[in-house]
């Protein structure tokens, strides 16, 4: 009896039969596969992409989200109170009595600029320094600490806190005098933390706090003073309703009144220089980490498909072996899902710890304790991990389960197709959710995603016509015989896979894209931001000089060696009408607009454009007698525009023109700026003083030449600004570090994404070589037509990326930063340059071993 017949009889009850073994769980299968691809190398690079994009997005997540926390949460004490009446006279006594009545804490604070002196006995120095007259109960939020750790309120009647750089610059020390006005006060401390300092031009000098008692005494307000003056109201516990009421009374009495220079200021409004450089350091990182989940979503497509690829013979022999569709689709969903998660978890680490990085570099931009960490960064930086490998990366895999029985003998068969459209569709919007909500704003994450999109659909687009001309050009290469043959075989191999082509030149062309948006916003952006503040800006502004003292003052400049100077008549005016129609703060909705309209505006006149305005419209015309030139800015606030008559009322004097021009200004190059120019040499009519800007020769002449001017004309008010101009560029260098510290993630990213570009035709590149072998090539032929290939895909990917970004780079520069773009000439020659550079080391790197492979182990693995 055969063994076939023995098979057939019925099984005998008496014998015991093996049992069949139970096959594994779908969770074993996927745990062995997932340890199996990972030791192969199968999911290195997609991983590697999924945990550079998920750090990225959690540094920045989690970065902004401890600023606008700890932002919300110090608003009050940024402010001084939960909200500040601000004018440039004395708060009207109705709006201190509402707050009384109310039941609101509040305080008085008075803030100018004035000079404080060193008694004789120690030098007669004397220092620029910004006054400030505080109320007994100041500060009503944050805390006022000095250097010695106290924390303390308002100065003593008769005592002072000072800056330390009063008592460097004038040589003195705690406990001793210092002379302010009329009056001899002592120093009792020396300031650590005053928390609601702001960052205008009368807080550039060092601060000197009094007591609100011993300010009439110094005789320093006088009626043309120029002084702000602020009422701080906080509410106090039990009574939530009173701070809404106070804010609704007090604009209404405000309005009712008419009252001028007057504003109300809320914590929605507290601090706004700091907002807006925060905002403007996120908008970089943020746009960076976007960058970086893109070019991630790309790695982990083609990496997904290669995968694929490589796996459809397992899944062909799993399906012999009598595996359902279910079950294989449940162990790739399941191993993708754990690899997935394994590498967000790892990136979400790797963001925890890269913000702190951040945090440090980023220190000078804020002076507040930053709220701790919450998880919605984390889970943020969970769900993108997850969408990119279930929304790119799953669709070619679950192709997996479909594999046919039959290609273990036919391989044509059930090739990797293009992915579930509806999966697609799935994984691109849940992906471009997460965007949104990193952006924190629509415009910034549409535009990047939808510019993103619109360059690959360019990419691939312009690549599929490369193809089509390449393949009629090959033949004509033929016939002409002229060309070298492996240059021949080259363009063959390309001209004969145009799909394939055209993936790769597409991916290779978005990661070189990236990489040259990082270049032109290192090298253009950075340093346009850079230079609105550059190395040789004007430290030193001279306020209040006379018309009588102009030829002595300049003067005395040319022999302290100040060879180059601002020089601009000063003239305080505030805006009447607009073609005739009064205005009034209520005519605005706009609140910059209301703002500007109640106070007085720095007039000028000039006989030539100054050097750092530009003319947007119009034109300048010197000595118009009725025309005027306006700040951009201030036309578009206030709805200006070419043609408007303007009349201001200067010292009573009625003065108005013609909006002639419009001018964009550089209000960060620290420059003596106006709003509204009359481009006429003299108006002797108007009352008006000089203001004036230099760079100090050297330090050391620098301060002689202070202390000469302070001496010779004591009227004039010398404003030291080389402190904070340093800080400006300290902190611009600071953002420029922590961008180009998330930069290298997003560099290594673009680089992920050229090894997956090129690694998916390792599989078809090995079949086509082993043939050629086999058919006679040589190594060394074989070696030339791979090397001409990647050179000339890269470089074609690297042209169209190149051109993409110069237009790319020009939005970014307009819309999202604000800068002056110049045109690069270079960037697509350098990118086309760099790409082809780029795709030779990662073809070599991903196929340095092609061409080692036995002939006969690829032919039988393609057979």
């Amino acid at each position: 009896m055969s063994k076939i017949d023995a098979a057939l009889l019925p099984l005998n009850p008496t014998v015991r039969h093996p049992v069949p073994a139970k096959p594994p769980s779908v969770v074993l299968l996927a745990w062995r596969q997932l340890w199996r691809d990972w030791r192969a190398g199968e999911l290195r690079l997609l991983m590697v992409a999924v945990f550079l994009a998920v750090a990225a997005l959690c540094a920045v997540a989690f970065l902004s989200e401890r600023m606008d926390g700890g932002l919300r949460r110090d608003a009050a004490q940024l402010l001084g109170g939960d909200a500040v009446l601000v004018s440039d006279q004395a708060t009207p006594a109705p709006l201190s009595e509402l707050a009384r009545s109310l039941g609101l804490q509040h305080t008085t604070l008075i803030n100018f600029p004035s000079m404080a002196r060193a008694p004789e006995a120690q030098g007669g120095g004397s220092r620029l320094v910004a006054v400030k007259a505080v109320g007994t109960a100041y500060p009503l939020r944050g805390k006022l600490l000095l250097a010695d750790g106290r924390q303390v309120g308002a100065p003593q009647p008769g005592e002072v806190w000072v800056d330390a750089q009063v008592l460097d610059s004038l040589g003195l020390a705690v406990g001793g005098r210092v002379l302010v006005g009329d009056s001899s006060l002592r120093i009792a401390g020396v300031i650590a933390n005053e928390p609601d300092r702001g960052a205008g031009f009368l807080n550039f000098a060092p601060r000197l706090m009094l007591a609100d008692q011993d300010l009439a005494a110094t005789g320093l307000i006088q009626p043309a003073s120029r002084v702000s003056y602020r009422l701080a109201v906080a509410s106090v516990s039990g009574e939530p309703q009173a701070l809404p009421r106070f804010v609704k009374q007090a604009t209404a009495l405000i309005e009712q009144s008419g009252w001028r220079g007057l504003r109300l200021d809320s914590l929605e409004t507290g601090r706004p220089e700091m907002r807006q450089t925060l905002d403007r350091a996120t908008k970089f990182l943020k746009l960076v980490a976007m960058l970086s989940a893109l070019l991630a979503a790309v790695a982990v497509a083609l990496a997904a498909r290669d995968f694929a690829s490589r796996h459809l013979d397992d899944c062909a022999m799993l399906r012999v072996l009598g595996q359902p569709q279910r079950r294989i689709a449940w162990a790739y969903g399941l191993e993708f899902g754990a690899a997935g998660l394994v590498a967000s978890i790892g990136g979400v680490l790797a963001g925890l710890a890269l913000h702190l990085v951040f945090v440090n570099l980023l220190s000078g931009l804020f002076s507040v304790s930053l709220p701790p960490p919450t998880l919605w960064p984390a889970l943020l930086g969970l769900a993108l991990g997850l969408s990119l490998l279930m929304g790119f990366g799953l669709p070619p895999v679950l192709q997996l389960a479909a594999v046919p029985a039959l290609r273990v003998i036919r391989r044509d068969l059930g090739a990797v197709k293009a992915g579930s459209v509806l999966a697609l569709v799935a994984g691109v919007l849940g992906f471009a959710a997460i965007l949104l909500a990193l952006a924190g704003d629509w415009q910034l994450g549409l535009g990047a995603a939808a510019g993103f999109a619109l360059a690959v659909g360019l990419f691939a687009l312009l690549a599929w016509a490369a193809v089509l001309l390449l393949r009629r050009l090959v033949p004509l290469a033929a016939q002409g015989r002229g060309a070298p043959r492996w240059l021949l075989l080259a363009t063959r191999q390309v001209a004969a896979r145009p799909g394939l082509v055209v993936v790769q030149v597409a991916s290779l062309a978005v990661g070189l894209l990236a990489l040259a948006l990082l270049v032109l916003l290192r090298t253009d952006l950075i340093d346009s931001w850079r230079a609105a503040t550059p190395k040789n800006a004007p430290d030193r502004f001279v306020i209040n000089i006379q018309p009588d003292q102009g030829a002595a003052l300049r003067a005395q400049l040319k022999q302290s060696g100040v060879q180059h100077y601002d020089w601009y008549p000063m003239i305080r005016g505030r805006l009447l009408s607009i073609n005739g129609q009064d205005i009034k703060p209520q005519s605005f909705k706009d609140e910059r607009a209301q703002r500007l309209v109640d106070r007085e505006f720095n007039l000028s006149h000039a006989d030539h454009l100054p050097e750092q305005n530009l003319i947007s419209r119009g034109s300048w015309v010197n000595d118009e007698p009725e025309g005027l030139s306006v700040e951009d800015g201030l036309a578009q606030t206030l709805g200006l525009k070419l043609g408007d008559q303007l009349m201001f009322d200067v010292a009573g004097v009625a003065v108005g023109g013609r909006i002639t021009s419009l001018r964009k200004v550089d209000w960060s190059s620290m420059r003596v700026n106006f709003f509204v120019l009359f481009p006429r040499a003299a108006m002797p009519d108007l009352p008006s003083t000089f203001v004036t800007a230099y760079r100090a020769p050297t330090a050391a002449a620098g301060v002689s030449l202070d202390r000469q001017l302070s001496q010779q004309f004591p009227n004039l008010t010398v404003v030291d600004v080389s402190a904070q101009l340093n800080q400006v560029q300290a902190v611009l260098d600071q953002v420029i570090r922590a961008v180009e510290l998330l930069f290298g993630f997003t560099l290594a990213t673009g680089l992920v994404v050229l090894l997956a570009s090129v690694s998916s035709t390792r599989e078809q590149r090995t079949r086509e070589f082993a043939l050629m072998r086999a058919l006679g090539a040589s190594g060394q032929l074989l070696r030339q037509v791979q090397r001409a290939e990647l050179l000339g895909v890269g470089a074609l990917a690297g042209l169209l990326a190149g051109a993409v970004a110069v237009g790319l780079g020009a939005l970014l520069a307009h819309f999202v930063f604000g800068f002056e773009w110049r045109l690069n000439a270079w960037v697509p020659l350098a990118s086309l340059v760099s790409g082809a550079v780029l795709a030779q080391l990662a073809g070599w790197w991903s196929l340095r071993g092609v061409l080692q492979r036995p002939v006969m182990q690829s032919l039988r693995e393609a057979a």
